[in-house]
């Protein structure tokens, strides 16, 4: 299927530079992009790419449109990386195949179910009693939805998704294969060299147009709700712990761990493989780099990297440079202890 850029432009938005009949096949790369795709550049320091570019179109910031027309047309956007993903969103509709919404015979759904309508239910896939599955759901094959669970009107969930008892999922929602919504919570109480179970009596609430990666657990809280703000994003196996609480539109990176009753403000970002220790707090606007450990709350606004421990990033790499060349200062110490201790001795000597 192939569609014209000038009908991109018309649905999309934009300023069309050149040839609006070119036809478009594909969206790609700007390195990898052939003759019938589309691509973009987002930063003018791109701008040597397009020389090479063998893309029917592409799109540009208004300082590279120069470039851009001497492929013969482009796509001129105030943010073109912006444009290029409300692209990809539109050019998936146009394509998926028009499947009309079904159950499957070999779904089970509980006779207490509520079930809206246009929603798919997959092979195999359980809805427990008294779940909730708003209008045009989409429910994956294997899937379980546990007693009680309410899943909100538009939301995918894939294949070999299991949502426990109570759990609400909010609309728009995205959840990939092997995710696991309100599995207990890590608790237990020591007694006599032995652990007693503490029963987790919570639930998970996620908000709308949140996407969960996959095999990524989000733990039901003991006595409260684990709560996931609107338009929270996480990538693949992530762990979040039992009553913590994210804020809106943050995002973390794969194997980023989040331990019990820690709190994350709006709009932070959390590194691959980072660590927040439990019952902690992070402001708002807090970005966490890659592999760092919070050991401490972050009250301010910033840009936190460490593990020797966790400063704002300035200071972290000033300090970083200085532990580079610890060994060369520990050497030329150990020349001028030396040197005095000789000093000394030739001033002594009869």
């Amino acid at each position: 299927m192939t569609i014209t850029l000038g009908r991109i432009v018309a649905e999309l938005g934009g300023r069309l530079v050149g040839d609006g009949s070119r036809e478009i096949s594909g969206l790609a790369s700007l390195a990898a992009a052939r003759v019938g795709e589309l691509s973009f550049v987002s930063h003018p320091r791109y701008a040597g790419l397009l020389a090479d570019c063998r893309a029917s179109a592409v799109i540009v910031p208004s300082s590279l449109e120069a470039q851009g027309q001497a492929l013969g047309a482009c796509v001129v956007a105030d943010d073109p990386y912006l444009y290029f993903a409300r692209l990809t969103q539109w050019w998936r509709r146009q394509h998926e195949a028009g499947v009309a919404p079904a159950v499957d015979a070999t779904a089970h759904i509980h006779p207490e179910a509520h079930i809206g309508v246009d929603v798919s239910v997959g092979p195999f896939a359980v809805i427990g009693a008294r779940a909730v599955v708003g209008p045009g759901a989409r429910i994956g094959a294997h899937s379980v939805l546990g007693d009680d669970t309410v899943v909100g009107a538009g939301t995918r969930i894939a294949p070999r998704v299991t949502v426990g008892d109570g759990c609400r999922i909010g609309e728009r929602c995205i959840l990939h294969p092997g995710v696991v919504i309100g599995a207990d919570g890590f608790g237990f109480a020591p007694h006599k060299g032995q652990w007693i179970k503490i029963e987790q009596l919570g639930a998970v609430h996620i908000g709308n147009d949140v996407e969960i990666g996959a095999n990524t657990c989000i733990d039901r809280g003991a006595l409260e709700d684990t709560v996931i703000g609107d338009g929270v994003k996480l990538d693949n196996l992530i762990q979040i712990g039992h009553n913590v609480r994210v804020g809106a539109h943050t995002a973390m990176a794969g194997c980023v761990g989040v331990a019990g009753s820690a709190t994350i403000g709006e709009r932070c970002t959390v590194g691959g493989g980072a660590v927040v220790l439990g019952h902690l707090s992070l402001a708002d606007d807090v970005h966490i780099s890659a592999a760092s450990v919070v050991t401490r709350s972050i009250r301010t606004r910033g840009h936190y990297t460490g593990m020797f421990p966790i400063d704002d990033n300035a200071s972290w790499e000033k300090n970083a440079a200085s532990l580079k060349q610890l060994n060369r200062l520990r050497e030329r110490l150990k020349a001028a202890e030396q040197a005095i201790e000789q000093a000394l001795q030739n001033k002594t000597a009869p």
